[in-house]
């Protein structure tokens, strides 16, 4: 941009106008939306219905900066409201929409449409029992987790203490490798 003066006062002239070589700033503040029809290949199971697992297909239309849980939930709710997944936080930290996509353990509230090819299949996590589609029986999972304890566990000579176990920064610094 550049001044240009006006009857004593300045103001601002696009750069366009003075043929900046850097381009039109409409030109700039443009944004190109581009839209993908994103074939799904969904392994569906019900099991008051289906005797097996079997895939069909969705299309949706996506943003490529649109996640994988974006793209079921459009399935589910524009097309087939039967479809059954979990999920909780949507920004990856709870796990709860696990699932297998072209063949990788992925969390489909992380992966980005534009990471994946076509079409992209989405199975249940392997190892546990499908109760149905991509929802999953945990309660094994939860038991190895209780069972390994990933908790502090006070020392049986230990008394309760009165109050919180207070540690100390430089306690805490050697975990923190």
């Amino acid at each position: 941009q550049t001044l240009v003066h006006n009857k004593g006062r300045r103001r601002r002239r696009p750069a366009q106008s003075q043929g900046c070589h850097h381009g039109s700033l409409r030109a700039r503040r443009k944004k190109v939306l581009t839209i993908l029809n994103v074939d799904l290949k969904l392994l569906r199971y019900n099991p008051e219905f289906d005797s097996e697992p079997h895939y069909e297909t969705y299309r949706v239309e996506a943003d490529p900066m649109e996640r994988l849980l974006d793209c079921l939930h459009k399935v589910k709710w524009e097309q087939d409201s039967s479809l059954a997944l979990r999920r909780s936080c949507a920004h990856g930290i709870c796990g709860s929409d696990a699932m297998v996509v072209n063949g990788v353990n992925m969390l489909a509230c992380k992966v980005l449409i534009k990471d994946l090819g076509q079409p992209i299949t989405v199975e249940p996590i392997r190892g546990l029992s499908v109760l149905k589609d991509f929802i999953v029986d945990m309660e094994p999972f939860f038991a190895g987790y209780r069972a390994v304890k990933p908790w502090l566990i006070v020392d049986e000579s230990q008394h309760e203490p009165a109050r919180e176990r207070i540690q100390s920064q430089e306690e805490r610094d050697r975990f923190d490798d």
